[in-house]
């Protein structure tokens, strides 16, 4: 199993560096399949952290510290809330509120819209989308639309969803710890999960410098359509 727990972290770490999302989608979905669900959250929480703080101080020159503070205002208590009432919020619940603010971002790409999201709306729309994420772990691509509805591309989007992500984790790991969600038998597949992240960060840093901003952006866009399609399914 640490063979597969090395890939799922290496492609996790790259997926999001080069897309700015999806990455802890995935992992949990792999991490599901392996060691179960509530394994998997106790897992990746933690793994998560370690690589989204590690690809924050990569681009941290790079973060939008406006947007990121007035997200992670909402986002930490949310996801400690959230983390507290873990698997309490319905699915369709999610889904929709998915759908919804991804065919914004879509249209406003697009610019089939022409719309901003205003600056009040950050903290509020952080606190939902970090309790989604303590409750169901994979709703961290909630922050995808809304950071790109308020403008955010490229290394910006990428390093602003990491720096928020670091926040969102450290609340959800917290209310992990007081539900007893952590095990000593989980911790040598934390460590190899942190670690096989930061390296797949470092090999997206070094992918992304070679493409163009059309490409990221596309990335950016795809990955999205993507994951909301696979938690539409009901893998998430």
């Amino acid at each position: 199993m640490i063979a597969e727990l090395v890939a799922l972290g290496v492609m996790a770490g790259v997926l999001t560096t080069l897309a700015g999302q999806g990455g802890g989608l995935f992992l949990l979905l792999g991490c599901s399949l392996l060691v179960g669900p509530h394994a998997a959250l106790a897992i990746t929480a933690p793994a998560l952290l370690i690589g989204n703080l590690h690809r924050a101080v990569l681009f941290r020159k790079f973060i939008d510290r406006r947007v990121a503070a007035l997200m992670i205002a909402g986002a930490l208590p949310g996801a400690f809330v959230g983390g507290l009432l873990a698997g309490a919020v319905p699915a369709w619940a999610l889904h929709v509120f998915l759908v919804v603010l991804t065919l914004l971002a879509i249209a406003r790409a697009l610019r089939w819209l022409s719309f901003d999201v205003p600056r009040w709306a950050l903290g509020p729309s952080g606190f939902v989308i970090g309790g989604m994420t303590g409750t169901a772990g994979g709703a961290g691509v909630l922050f995808a639309p809304v950071l790109l509805s308020a403008g955010l591309r490229g290394a910006a989007f990428v390093a602003t969803t990491s720096i928020i992500a670091v926040a969102t984790h450290v609340g959800r790991v917290v209310a992990y710890a007081s539900n007893g969600f952590f095990t000593r038998d989980l911790a040598l597949s934390t460590f190899i999960v942190a670690v096989a992240i930061t390296v797949g960060n470092a090999l997206g840093e070094r992918t992304r410098k070679r493409l163009s901003q059309v490409a990221t952006t596309r990335l950016e866009y795809g990955v999205l359509v993507v994951c909301v399609g696979v938690s539409l399914l009901g893998f998430a």
